[in-house]
Parts: C-alpha cells; structure tokens; sequence
C-alpha cells in the first residue's frame, strides 16, 4: 500500500479548507452539481483502474479532463465515493496532496483516510500539527472516528497509546471534552473485541477519570460479548459498589449474555429478579432477548410461556417479539402455529411487515408448496402488506425448482410493475432456474439484463461457469462467445478465476483453438494463466500438432513467469501436478456416483457407456475452479 509522507500533510494547511463561496441561483447550483458529480465519477474510475500504480495514477489524474489541482470540496466527494476502502483512498490522497501547493484536503477527510488506513503514527502526527498550526480545528467530532478506527487496530500497548491520543484534545477550564472521549473510547475497545484492553485502560485511568455507569455499562457490554459472564457479573458488583443503581439497560445487557452463552436458567432468574426490582421492570427488550434465545433452541412451547408472562405483566409486545414467534415456529415446520401468531398479531393492532411472512414463505419453500405461497401472497396483500424482494426469490426459485417456470417468469413480471428492481440474487436464481430446466435462451436473455444493469461488475464465478458450460454442451458456442464479450465491454472486472472458467469451459467442450486464443487475449491483458491452464492447453495442442500455437502460449508465458520471479520449470511443473491432482479427485468422485447408482439399482451392469460418463479425451479433463 502507498504510505503517505509526513510533509505532504504540511501542504493541507497551506488553504484553509472552510472558506466561503457566493451564492448562485438555483439553476446555476444545479449545473454545478450535475458537473461535479460527473468529475467525481470519472476520478473514481480512473482510482479504480491506476490505484496499484501510484506513479501513473498522479500522471492520469492531472492530465484527465477534470481541472487540476482538484478544489477541496471535490477532493470530500470523490472520498465520499470511494467509501471505507483504503486501498483506492490513501493513493488518491497521496497523489492529491503531493502534486501541487494549491491543492488541499481537508482535516477531516485526511484523518478518516490515515485511520482507515491503519496509518495511525501518521494520523498521530498530522494532530500534532493541527495543534501547532490549527488549534481551532480540534474538536470532539474531529476526534470521535479516529477513536472508533484506534480501537479496531488491535495494535500492541494498546492503552499506552489510547492514553497518548487523549492527550492529544487540547483542554481548557471551560471547555474539557476528554472525559467525553475517554468514554467514546472506552466504549469502542469494549465492542470491537479489546474488552481487556478496555478494562485495563479503566484502572489505569480511574484517578483522572471518575468511573461513570455509562464506562461500567461499556465494560459489561464488552465482557458479556466475549462470553466472559464471571467477569460480566464482577462489574455488576462493581457498579452497585460505586453507588450507581443499574438501569434496565445494564440488566438487558446481562440478560443478553446470560441467552447468548446459553444459560436459560440464570436468564430467568435474572428476569424474576427485575420483576421484583422497583423500578426496573423488564421491557418489551428484556422479554424478546428471552424469546429469541428459546425460538432459537427450538424450545416454542417455553417461548409461548414467557410470551404470556409478558402480556399478563402489561408489557405490550412489539413486532420483533411477533416476528421472533412467528420465525420460531416457522423453523420448526410448524407453519400452522406461526399463521396462528400472525392472526393473533393483527388482533392486538400489530401490524407486520414482509421480515414478519418471509420465515413462512422459506419453511413453505422447504416442503415445495407452491400454492401454500401463493396463498401466502394474497394474505399479504389483504392486509396492505408489500412483498420485497427477499419474498420473490423465494417465489422464483420454487417456480423453477418444481418446472414452473412460465410461473416464475410472471412473478418476475409482477416484481417489476410493483416498483421493485431486481437485484443480483434475484437474477442469479432466475438464470439458475432457468439452466436447471433447460431454458437456455431465457437465461440468457435474463443475463444480458443483469449485465446490463451493471450487477455484474465483480464476476458471479457459480452462474458464469453453469452459464457458459451450459451453452457450449449444447453446441452453442457463437451465444457463448457473444455473451463473453458482452461482459467484457461492460466493463466487467475479469481476474484470473473468471478467464480460467471461460478458457475451461472452451477446452473442456473440445474448442481447443479457441481456449488457446483466449488464453493469448488474457495474457494480453497482463493476466498469467494458472499452472494447471497452461499445463491443459499446451496437452490439447500437442494432439492437435498445433507447435505454432504451444510455442507462442510457452514463450509468453516464460516472460511473465520470469517478471514474476517465478522459475519457467517451477511453474510447468507445478502445472502438470496440480492437472494430476484433479484428475485423481475427479476419478474418484465418478467412482463414488457409480458405485452408489449401482447399489440403488441392484444390478451388476456397472457404469453407463458413453455420454458425459464417457471418458473422451476432452471431457475426461473437466476441472474446477477453487
């Protein structure tokens, strides 16, 4: 990853990035956004494509038709794009600062980066400097995301460093926000898995900062979610010997860890000692986080009992308690009883939602009643209730499962005059139903959509190889290769494992000639086939005495084995035992299928001739891609 140098931190200080803009009219701001936004777009793609290269992404970037040096304000948005993803973040910053003294990058912005980044001495370091030339800038808000990023490093001498970025808050009489940030702190390590360090950091920090509920209520979350409950109930003792009362919330948090390390019993106990408490009776929370734990064990009929303590108590349940229910019982098979906790949701004026139906569509789903949904579906809408796309899939794939598929394609219909756009699950279930009941051309159909809409930008490695294998058996290779260079004109992110499985598919349905001159285009595009690639491709020349073809595969190869540092005759070799490998675990398999097709038949006959079971020389070589 590039690191970002110290001195170009200097340069963010050169401009102050909070100055102020003159207004513009309406239209005017319009213009200016659209603009914006396409030049954010444009730099984002450019950092998708340059990012491993710093040299040449600074190049790309200043003589792209985006105005250089990039403002400040634009510099926010393309960080706002790229998202919590360091790897495009920290070389567009770098490139940024480093280039010219007009540019600028916020504080703000440049801290999120470094912290994201795991750069936290630079980070460190760039507070020091605001506090020498920027104290203005200091703030609690400022320090809030680097305390929560900190506290995710896992680092080593955690607390001595926690301690040090503490220091870092300037303070004054009237204005001290450390105690705030000592407990942001506090609370961070606590939930992401450093309840010791948190703990730690809590004695050393005792005489500076007074204990408050809110820091023993953080430790009790931390150790509660580490499954320690010793420890867990140590700081219960802790709080009631600081002179705090616990709240319900502190009596939840342990009441959840009681559920979570499955000790029912003492979830029950600790729920009668809250009834008894005054003034910390349970809630709505307390009773679902029992609920939930007994739907999960399967244990309803304890579920239901408890559910009945909470009505007779006079707590109201909420639609997490009924979906709980509803879930629980759906898990168990018994649908009926979830339908009944529906009626009995409705008649106390709860209303729910498709997260409520969606456990009863998928047990319904399990015993393949399609017309158990349908009547599902009409339940819903009779109540003013939507189904979203979770519920479709399930409609879908059943559809295809049972050979519906004129029925999946009118739920697909309906989906979509409903306002709902489908999404990659949605479209990988519709072509996998599709391919599974020989719908080639529907399938197809349906995946030039989803590539498209661009849902395919990071290649679905299970569809493109069932898509693809499926076309090329039935003898449609033009369609194949028409739909390869659809998803390559897309702008499709084409690793290695997605090239692997079109240049296999090729071979595999004895279109040697043109795997090899995929094969080529891929090596083109500075992508190195696998070992065990090559080690087929140049097997299938060698039966085709196609020497051309082998030497131009082999000398290229050569040349990027040897910019790898990666010896010729290490790589070839190792081709040749993986192929080995497949082969034996591929035979194996085929053993194991015929022998127990032949224990179910009861006959001697052994294995079926020819087929797919065949072993011809292309098909017998079939391998897959891990």
């Amino acid at each position: 990853m590039q690191k970002l140098k110290f001195s170009q931190s200097l340069l963010l200080l050169r401009r102050s990035p909070f100055h102020s803009k003159p207004l513009s009219s309406s239209a005017a701001a319009a213009a200016a956004a659209d603009a914006a936004a396409v030049d954010v777009e444009k730099i984002y793609r450019i950092l998708r494509r340059y990012h491993s290269d710093p040299a040449k992404l600074a190049s790309v970037l200043r003589s792209s038709s985006v105005p250089f040096p990039f403002p400040s304000s634009l510099v926010d948005r393309v960080l706002l794009r790229i998202g919590p993803s360091p790897s495009l973040a920290l070389p567009f910053v770098s490139s940024v600062v480093g280039v010219g003294d007009d540019s600028s990058v916020s504080p703000r912005a440049l801290l999120s980066v470094l912290s994201r980044s795991r750069h936290l001495p630079s980070a460190l370091a760039l507070l020091d400097l605001l506090r020498l030339r920027s104290p203005h800038l200091l703030s609690p808000d400022l320090f809030l995301p680097l305390l929560r990023r900190f506290a995710k490093s896992k680092s080593n001498n955690l607390t001595h460093h926690a301690i040090q970025l503490l220091d870092k808050m300037p303070q004054t009489q009237d204005n001290d926000h450390s105690p705030l940030l000592f407990s942001c702190l506090l609370d961070a390590l606590a939930k992401n898995d450093s309840v010791k360090d948190a703990a730690k950091l809590f004695e050393e920090m005792k005489e500076k900062f007074p204990p408050t509920l809110k820091n023993f209520t953080s430790l009790l979350y931390g150790w509660c979610r580490a499954g320690k409950l010793d420890e867990a109930k140590y700081v219960l003792v802790q709080i009631k010997d600081a002179g705090f009362d616990p709240d319900v919330v502190v009596y939840n948090i342990l009441l959840s860890g009681f559920c979570s390390a499955g000790k029912i019993e003492d979830a029950h106990e600790l729920l009668s000692e809250m009834r008894r408490k005054k003034g910390c009776e349970p809630n709505v929370i307390s009773y679902t986080t029992l609920i939930q734990a007994l739907c999960s064990r399967e244990r309803m009929d304890e579920a239901m009992r408890v559910f009945v303590e909470m009505r007779r108590d006079g707590c109201e349940a909420d639609i997490v308690t009924y979906s709980t229910l509803v879930g629980g019982f759906a898990k168990c098979g018994k649908v009926d009883r979830a339908l009944d906790v529906l009626d009995g949701m409705a008649g106390n004026g709860c209303r729910p939602n498709p997260a409520t139906y969606f456990p009863i569509f998928v047990a319904l789903e399990k015993e393949e009643d399609l017309e158990g949904c349908w009547e599902l579906m009409g339940r819903m809408r009779k109540g003013h209730c939507l189904p979203d796309l979770g519920i479709y899939n399930v409609m879908i794939r059943l559809s295809c499962r049972l050979g519906e598929t004129e029925r999946a394609l009118e739920i697909w219909d309906e989906m979509e005059m409903g306002g709902l756009a489908p999404g990659l699950d949605t479209f990988v279930i519709m072509v996998h139903g599709l391919l599974g009941q020989g719908s080639l051309i529907e399938a197809c159909k349906y995946f030039r959509d989803m590539v498209g809409r661009g849902l395919l930008s990071v290649p679905q490695y299970g569809i493109l190889k069932d898509l693809l294998n499926s076309l090329l058996r039935a003898g449609k290779l033009e369609l194949a290769i028409d739909l390869w260079g659809l998803i390559v004109s897309k702008g499709g992110e084409l690793n290695v494992c997605a090239w692997t499985i079109w240049i296999h598919a090729l071979f595999s349905n004895k279109h040697v000639k043109e795997a090899c001159d995929y094969c080529l285009e891929m090596m083109e595009a500075g992508l190195m086939p696998q070992p065990d690639t090559f080690a087929k491709l140049m097997k299938g020349l060698k039966r085709l005495y196609n020497r051309a073809l082998a030497a131009e595969i082999t000398e290229k190869a050569r040349v990027m084995a040897a910019e790898r540092n990666v010896t010729f005759k290490m790589y070839k070799r190792r081709g040749v035992i993986d192929l080995e490998k497949k082969m034996k675990k591929k035979k194996k398999k085929e053993q194991k299928k015929g022998k127990e097709w032949k224990g179910r038949s009861g006959t001697g006959s052994g294995r079926r001739r020819g087929g797919r079971d065949s072993p011809l020389s292309f098909d017998n070589e079939e391998s897959s891609i891990p």
